[in-house]
């Protein structure tokens, strides 16, 4: 009876070890994206975005949201910082649909973007189109 009851203990459990080891590695592999994304370097961002794809099977829909830069997400951290390319480039990878729907503000970035005043921003104005 013991057997029965201790046995799926010991399969689970180091497979959810390696599930907090996986997120573990994939943090660290996302370590840096808010510093590329403000220095607007868009090679090393494919670069990042490609290696995270490749080693963890993730797009950047699977982890923008978690992603956050002193509580700012990634698209509206290259429009503060005016950084084009790298901007430009999370526009396109990520899907429409999710460009509309609300962020951890509750805010669509269309809102923060007349909030802010910045609709002529060229990552905005590409933000604005796609939409």
């Amino acid at each position: 009876m013991l057997k029965k009851i201790l046995m799926p203990l010991f399969v689970a459990a180091p497979l959810m070890m390696s599930a907090t080891a996986s997120s573990n590695e994939i943090e660290t592999a996302l370590a840096n994206i808010c510093d590329i994304v403000k220095t607007d370097d868009k090679g090393e961002l494919r670069k990042k975005m490609k290696s995270v794809r490749s080693n963890f099977n993730l797009q950047l829909h699977d982890y923008y949201s978690g992603i956050t830069c002193n509580g700012t997400s990634l698209i509206k951290l290259a429009i503060m910082n005016n950084s084009v390319e790298a901007g430009t480039l999370l526009v396109k990878k990520m899907p429409k649909k999710l460009l509309a729907e609300p962020e951890q503000d509750g805010k669509t970035l269309q809102a923060w973007i007349d909030e802010q005043g910045v609709g002529d921003n060229p990552v905005a104005v590409e933000l604005l189109d796609r939409i």
